[in-house]
């Protein structure tokens, strides 16, 4: 499976005050980000620029003045959501947007959100803008986060989340031709577990005693942090230089020790933690790099007949 494993960044309400408004308003929307993916093409011409949606979102909806199917026809995706009970009987949400015919699907891209984050925002508006560009993309709320069942942000223990998001994603892969290459893109937290996604083939069991969430977070890390040489996928590692969530030497030190032969690091200087919150300027910059690099990577895998 070919995946990517990307790192976004930070909110900088200097320059954009309307995502600063929705993340004090709404303090779970708040994605604290870790690792990201994209690298390049040929850059698009302004025929084929395509703005990132989160332009259109104001205070009240991602959508803005739209309705949700106004929003998805104008994008041309179409979009789906269910939910899912797990092992340990909780209900999670999870959605799907697809690029509407003609276009066709270049590739199966799943989303792992940050903590504290959720799929129904900022997310959704990625989302949105990795399917308009040809990606089937999936996405799923973590138990205690956005739609899905569990107190508030409580992720005692990391490895039923994993389970989770293998579940689901591998329930939607497929759905897809077996030819599509596929991919994942994760912010903040979700970086750390898409590393244990893209190392879990097959997954191996790990014992640990139960702990808080705040705990549990930092032995993830620090896991994580120990498997860096056994990442062997394709990745671009995208972060903010003045993310003060997430420290940029963490990503530094993830490109160097990486046994992936296809990586890329871009630390973008004055960027923040969550990147979708920067100038429109820099949110088509750092956006349209990821597009480049999944497409890039799509046209390879589909000469080499899938990967």
């Amino acid at each position: 499976m070919l995946v990517a494993v990307l790192t976004i960044q930070p909110n900088n309400p200097k320059t954009n005050p309307i995502s600063n408004s929705l993340l004090s308003s709404t303090p779970n929307l708040l994605p604290l980000t870790l690792f990201t993916l994209v690298v390049s093409l040929p850059p698009f011409s302004p025929a084929q620029k395509m703005p990132h949606p989160i332009s259109e979102a104001n205070e009240q909806s991602p959508f803005g003045a739209l309705t949700a199917e106004e929003f998805y026809s104008r994008h041309s995706v179409s979009h789906g959501s269910d939910y899912l009970t797990n092992p340990r009987g909780l209900k999670l949400f999870t959605q799907w947007w697809t690029p509407l015919p003609p276009a066709e699907v270049l590739g199966v891209l799943a989303v792992v959100h940050g903590f504290t984050g959720e799929t129904s925002w900022f997310v959704q508006l990625t989302a949105v803008h990795f399917a308009k560009a040809g990606f089937a993309v999936c996405a799923i709320d973590h138990q205690g986060h956005g739609f899905s069942d569990g107190l508030v942000a409580h992720i005692p223990d990391v490895n039923p989340v994993v389970d989770d998001c293998i579940s689901f994603f591998e329930s939607f892969r497929a759905r897809h031709a077996p030819s599509l290459p596929s991919f994942l893109y994760a912010e903040s937290l979700g970086g750390a577990i898409a590393i244990l996604l893209a190392l879990s083939s097959p997954r191996r069991p790990l014992a640990k005693p139960r702990a808080a969430t705040a705990l549990e977070l930092l032995r993830v890390c620090k896991e994580v942090q120990g498997k860096f040489e056994e990442v062997e996928v394709p990745l671009l590692i995208v972060h903010g230089g003045e993310d003060v969530v997430c420290d940029p030497a963490c990503v530094e030190e993830l490109y160097k020790r990486a046994s992936s032969k296809d990586k890329t690091l871009r630390i973008h200087p004055g960027m923040w933690h969550q990147l979708i919150g920067e100038t429109p300027e820099n949110v088509e910059l750092v956006f349209g790099e990821m597009v480049d690099w999944l497409r890039t990577r799509a046209a390879r895998a589909a000469d080499n007949g899938g990967a």
